[in-house]
């Protein structure tokens, strides 16, 4: 007889603190790599440019400040530059910030189990059904 393969479980429901967590993630990386955070870097402006100065003899970059997807799409190259020096710039802080927010959602799940698991039972089932959690 054949072997049943094991059904994976699968999470029935959507956690908001996992949801926001992520969130927070993101936030860091986006204002480490791209100097702006997600809304500014979805809905930012392309006004990324680089000028040759004739009295310095070298590139001016403007608008580097803060990469959006338009400043990809317009200039790929000197914006991943751009990226690419601010993560350089940028890694301890970032480091340091998704340390932070590990160990705070992990220490503040603890220490309010009781307080989320009454919201759960008692706001969020009745109101959202079973498939969203806090």
């Amino acid at each position: 007889m054949a072997k049943r393969k094991a059904r994976t479980r699968r999470r029935k429901s959507f956690k908001l603190l996992n949801a926001l967590e992520s969130l927070t993630y993101a936030e860091i990386l986006s204002r480490g790599v791209a100097g702006t955070g997600i809304a500014g870097f979805i809905t930012g402006q392309g006004d990324i440019a680089s000028t040759y100065m004739v009295e310095s003899n070298s590139y001016e970059t403007t608008g580097a400040s803060a990469i959006s997807l338009a400043d990809i799409v317009k200039s790929p190259g000197l914006a991943t530059s751009t990226m690419a020096m601010n993560l350089q710039a940028n890694i301890i802080p970032m480091a340091v910030g998704a340390a932070t927010t590990a160990l705070t959602f992990n220490v503040g799940k603890r220490l309010l189990r009781r307080p989320i698991n009454n919201i759960n039972a008692n706001l969020m089932a009745p109101l959202l059904g079973r498939g969203i959690k806090l």
